[in-house]
């Protein structure tokens, strides 16, 4: 089996990842949306499944290779649907239930330790319930979820591909 094919995938991942990040940044700076703290981490997790993927490209790696690479893809992936669905979930919580606001990440990183920092991330703030931009009646968090949830299976197909050595077919009967 030719590796190339599977290097294609490494890029249209990589693609469809550098548009997602680009389209987040214009809704930051383009459209004046503010990211919560669960938006930044998935950004985060964005950006890293972006450049493991275009470092799967640009390195050119033999089978093993790229099994590890599809790993980390796949761990972004996986990582990145965790937190988009957690804030999809906060933001289907009663208001009542989400805690304080905080004033920065900056600040919660200088005044918590980085565990506390992060429960308190996941734990959710007001920031992180407000819906003020959807598409298709679809939040931001909810297409964050799909996205990743997709690259996930497009990791897992490539890794099946490379464990197996063929393509998966559904049986049609």
């Amino acid at each position: 089996m030719s590796l190339a094919p599977l290097r294609s995938l490494f890029f249209l991942a990589f693609m469809a990842g550098a548009l997602t990040l680009g389209a987040s940044f214009y809704l930051q700076y383009g459209a004046l949306l503010r990211p919560c703290f669960l938006c930044q981490v998935q950004r985060l997790f964005l950006a890293s499944f972006a450049l493991i993927n275009l470092i799967a490209v640009l390195h050119k790696p033999g089978r093993s290779g790229l099994c590890l690479y599809g790993l980390a893809s796949m761990g972004c992936a996986l990582l990145g649907a965790i937190t988009a669905g957690r804030q999809v979930l906060l933001q289907n919580r009663p208001a009542s239930q989400v805690g304080d606001c905080w004033p920065s990440l900056q600040h919660m990183l200088e005044s918590l330790s980085v565990w506390q920092a992060m429960r308190s991330v996941f734990n959710g703030t007001v920031d992180c319930v407000e819906i003020n931009w959807t598409l298709f009646d679809l939040s931001l968090p909810e297409w964050s979820l799909l996205f990743f949830v997709a690259m996930l299976i497009l990791g897992l197909m490539q890794v099946s591909r490379l464990l197996f050595g063929r393509h998966l077919r559904l049986a049609v009967h």
